[in-house]
This record gives C-alpha cells, sequence and structure tokens, in this order.
C-alpha cells in the first residue's frame, strides 16, 4: 500500500507534455535523469563532475531549453533546444569539452565579449572548445548562458525568414 507521501495521477499525452514542460521549467533538476548521467558517467572521469556543473548551470539559467541527447556533427552530445531548435549543445570529445552557444553566433557583441574573458579557451563560430576548468570558469559560463537566455533564436529565425520573404 502506498504511505501518504505517495500521489498517483492519470493525465492525457497532451496534459503529461504541459507538465513536463512546466515541471521542467520549475524543477530542472529533472533532467539529470539516469540518461542524463549515463551519458556523462561515459565520458573520462577527469571531466564528469564539470559536465555536470555546465548541465546544470545551463538547465537553471536558461528556463527556454530541454536538453536530449543526440548525435551532432558525428558524435552523440547533450543538445538543448528550444520549441525543437538548438540553443546549445554539451561534448565531450577525446582532447576537449565543447560548450556550442548558438546566440553568440549571431550577436557579435557577446562573442566579442567572451573571447575576451576567456583568453585560454578555442573560439569558433558558435562553440568554445577547452580542455580545463581553468579555460572555462563556471562563473563565466553561469554569465554566458544568463546573457544567452533572453536570446530568441526561434523569432529571430522566424523574422529572417519572414523578410526573405518578402524581398521576393
Amino acid at each position: 500500500m502506498p504511505d501518504s507521501r505517495t500521489v498517483c495521477l492519470a493525465f492525457t499525452a497532451s496534459e503529461a507534455l504541459v507538465l513536463h514542460v512546466a515541471v521542467s521549467v520549475v524543477f530542472p533538476s529533472i533532467f539529470m535523469t539516469n540518461e542524463f548521467i549515463a551519458y556523462i558517467e561515459k565520458q573520462h572521469v577527469d571531466r564528469q563532475a564539470f559536465l555536470r556543473e555546465i548541465h546544470r548551470i545551463i538547465l537553471e539559467n536558461d528556463k527556454t531549453i530541454s536538453p536530449v541527447i543526440e548525435p551532432m556533427m558525428g558524435k552523440e552530445m547533450i543538445i538543448y533546444k528550444d520549441r525543437g531548435m538548438m540553443k546549445y549543445a554539451l561534448s565531450s570529445v577525446k582532447n576537449y569539452i565543447s560548450l556550442h552557444v548558438l546566440p553568440i553566433y549571431g550577436s557579435k557583441p557577446l562573442h566579442e565579449k567572451y573571447m575576451a574573458m576567456l583568453p585560454e579557451a578555442n573560439f569558433q563560430k558558435g562553440c568554445i572548445n577547452f580542455e580545463t576548468r581553468e579555460q572555462l570558469p563556471l562563473e563565466i559560463v553561469q554569465q554566458l548562458i544568463a546573457d544567452c537566455a533572453p536570446i530568441d533564436l526561434v523569432k529571430i529565425r522566424e523574422d529572417y525568414l519572414k523578410a526573405k520573404k518578402q524581398k521576393k
């Protein structure tokens, strides 16, 4: 018999989806499920705690995203999506960790700001590659995600496509 703290609820599929989204916004730690724990535990042992912290920071500082584990660029990674569109991704490869941050790809001021703040990290167009914690301090990761969270990539894309269509 269930104890007094157990609650049993029944939902339709659409109600369950709404509840999942609402709970993930209020309780982002729900996304540190066995799937994400297993992914992180497959990475080099020296990187696992750091990857968990970056994952936590992304979830806590950008309430618009939901993480999934999917292949991208030939490797499996945690992809953080906003309404189905990738906003961030986190991967660990042989020689480095990559934090993909699409909002900096479209924002030259943000890209330049973080390049100056992280001189030891290797910046690409939309990602930051680094080998050590010292190259990407967690305080700066938190600030970066907080700066990127309000950027609505879906709206930017929709506006771009609308403007492109109007030109024709």
